[in-house]
């Protein structure tokens, strides 16, 4: 409990570095927000009197300080196209997001464990090799360029599954089958980081002494390595899988540009390359909302699987 203290008390001044910095951002980007809102065949006079309705003409401190109490109420605005709640639009898209991730995590860091394991087990054979070549490419790859091969064999050419927009719900079949491009792109550029990482712990808990007296006590090699070696080659893996999920959520933004996937990224897209103000900085707010809440999570199974971290 204390850890999940400690580690909210430090998200907060993140937090507010990030929407001093969301704010900053669009209040250079061109585009008056006033004349988005009006219309482009709109007078001089109306967009003015929307800028004084909005706040506009007032100094930039001043539209900071009250953007963060709205902020603090809950308010995050109206969409300036759809004049929709900024809330009610992020709702929307929050769970089509969680999904995508959900998809892509839940096969994914199996799987990059499991190979991980098997390259340190035959460390040096040709399925080590393999399975190091595999992941370098994972690695180099840009997410955008594994997205369109995929498309392009399993969606154009061999039209085994779908590959525009969301067919429904994760437990439907239709849901199923159009998640299953997007997750399998954005679940590929993770294994490689994932089975890297593991190898070289697993193969560093393997010499450990502990490991040494349980194969003397003549344990099977497929119980050491599960019990007693994989479990400490865990915790640097676990550590990783946070740091690299700014990077899963960069990659589910383009991911779900590419695949008309209707989640925060592609919302989030679509509010800047419009001048929505109000909803982009709700996307990009709930974005780091996520990044948080996601470091929180590797923050407590760190501890569990290392019980010192919670004395520290």
């Amino acid at each position: 409990m204390t850890l999940v203290l400690n580690r909210l008390i430090i998200s907060v001044p993140v937090l507010f570095g990030v929407l001093l910095l969301g704010f900053g951002l669009l209040i250079l980007v061109p585009g008056d927000p006033a004349i988005v809102m009006a219309g482009p065949m709109a007078t001089p006079e109306v967009v003015a009197a929307i800028r004084t309705e909005m706040g506009l003409d007032e100094p930039v401190l001043t539209q900071f300080f009250r953007y963060l109490g709205r902020m603090a109420e809950g308010d995050l605005g109206r969409s300036l196209i759809s004049n929709k709640t900024v809330i009610s639009e992020l709702g929307a898209a929050i769970g089509p997001t969680t999904e995508l991730m959900v998809a892509c995590l839940i096969w994914s860091i199996p799987l990059g464990i499991a190979l991980g394991t098997l390259a340190a087990v035959w460390r040096g054979s040709i399925t080590d090799r393999a399975i190091m070549a595999f992941s370098v490419a994972g690695v180099s790859l840009p997410i955008f360029f594994i997205c369109l091969m995929l498309i392009h064999f399993v969606g154009v050419q061999w039209r085994l599954l779908p590959f525009i927009g969301r067919g429904g719900p994760l437990w439907t079949i239709d849901g199923l089958r159009h998640i299953a491009l997007p997750a399998l792109s954005l679940g590929l550029i993770f294994i490689g980081p994932v089975a890297r990482m593991t190898r070289s712990s697993v193969l560093e808990v393997l010499r450990l002494d502990h490991v040494r007296t349980a194969r003397a006590k003549g344990l099977s090699e497929t119980r050491v390595i599960l019990r007693h070696g994989l479990r400490n080659a865990l915790i640097p893996v676990v550590t990783l899988v946070g740091l690299q999920a700014g990077y899963l959520l960069g990659g589910a933004v383009v991911t779900e540009s590419i695949f008309s996937y209707p989640g925060i990224g592609r919302l989030a897209v679509g509010a800047i390359l419009s001048s929505d103000f109000p909803l982009a900085q709700g996307a990009i707010l709930i974005l780091a909302l996520a990044f948080i809440l996601i470091n929180l999570i590797v923050d407590v199974l760190y501890a569990l699987l290392d019980p010192r971290v919670q004395t520290s």
